[in-house]
């Protein structure tokens, strides 16, 4: 199934240092300096989630000069909780953007939805031969009730969203594959144990906090081995699916122009690069740095900002490589 991404569009929260605002957030300041970034972008309490979405959208759109009543298929993929429970954000997304004859699809796998969108493109074109256009929408809204974006994970989350435009046989930027893996040994790792249909929000209750690394250690333990030996597994099961989308691009990991990593810490992008056996100056390092985790925008944001920069040539080969919740790991290659 052939098809490219014609345009971009983003919308991110206000910058802040994270040198100036992480006591906010933890007091455990010099570990999270030690993760690599600098800036982190808030939305402010009054911007949610799908707020960012149709700001980005809408930027996409106005950059292919595309009316939005001629998309034929909107996917909105989150990372975190949307603003409402039993609502659905990517009806009312395209409402918003007055997409009325689009299928609208709305993906929750954590990181890893950016990535996957993708595929979802791909197999809606090869199902719906009449769908000549997609709008992709990957976005992060930080759930700061029940999230700290700073601590929870070691881990800067930001908000923002980054949208794209695909379209059936264009040219530039043309999706190849998408490989995808997942293991629900961990599907507990940051389970939010209140206000599921289990254990519904109690009435005058605190609110719940998701769980954060700490239960992850706990799973292992608190044994530092076992921990590590779980994050060489995720690295090498993410080169397995990595090399599994590169042989069906018919090329090497080694050919690839770039790869777009989860914008994680620094420690944990350059043994990922490692594992790949690149240089980090070959993955997203730096705009991770200065923007922080986008959650399931990461690679969308790099892949938009490497391009609009100049950085991708024809014919490069960019892998769009994500690790999630659940767990799960997807690859996408995308040939320029």
């Amino acid at each position: 199934m052939s098809f490219g991404l014609v345009s971009f569009g983003e919308a991110l929260g206000d910058p802040a240092p994270v040198a100036d605002v992480v006591a906010q957030y933890t007091d455990d300041v010099n570990r999270v300096l030690g993760y690599g970034y600098r800036q982190v972008h808030r939305a402010a309490p009054d911007v949610g989630l799908t707020d960012l979405a149709e700001r980005a959208a809408r930027r996409a759109l106005d950059a292919a000069t595309l009316p939005a009543a001629q998309v034929d298929l909107l996917v909105l993929a989150v990372t975190d909780l949307t603003e409402h429970l039993y609502w659905d954000a990517a009806a009312d997304l395209a409402y918003r953007l007055g997409a009325a004859g689009a299928e609208a699809v709305l993906l929750t796998q954590a990181c890893t939805t950016g990535v996957l969108s993708l595929d979802t493109v791909a197999g809606k074109f090869a199902t719906h031969p009449e769908y000549a256009t997609a709008l992709v929408v990957a976005a992060n809204r930080t759930c700061e009730a029940y999230w700290n974006r700073m601590d929870t994970q070691p881990m800067v989350f930001s908000d923002g969203a980054v949208a794209t435009v695909a379209r059936r046989g264009h040219p530039r930027l043309r999706w190849q594959v998408t490989e995808a893996a997942t293991d629900g040994r961990y599907a507990g790792f940051y389970r939010l144990d209140s206000g599921g249909a289990a254990a519904p929000f109690a009435p005058g209750a605190e609110p719940p906090a998701a769980r954060d690394v700490w239960h992850v250690m706990e799973f292992f333990d608190y044994d530092p081995e076992q921990f590590a030996q779980y994050a060489r597994h995720l690295d090498e099961r993410m080169v397995r699916v990595t090399e599994r989308a590169c042989e069906r691009a018919g090329v090497t990991v080694a050919d690839l122009a770039r790869l777009i990593l989860v914008a994680d810490n620094e420690r944990a992008m350059t043994s990922l690069a490692e594992a790949h056996k690149v240089p980090p100056e070959r993955t997203n390092r730096e705009l991770a740095a200065e923007y922080g985790h986008l959650g399931a925008a990461d690679q969308l944001f790099g892949l938009s900002r490497l391009f609009d920069a100049g950085e991708l040539h024809d014919g490069d080969r960019v892998a769009l490589i994500s690790l999630g919740r659940g767990t799960h790991w997807a690859c996408t290659i995308i040939e320029v």
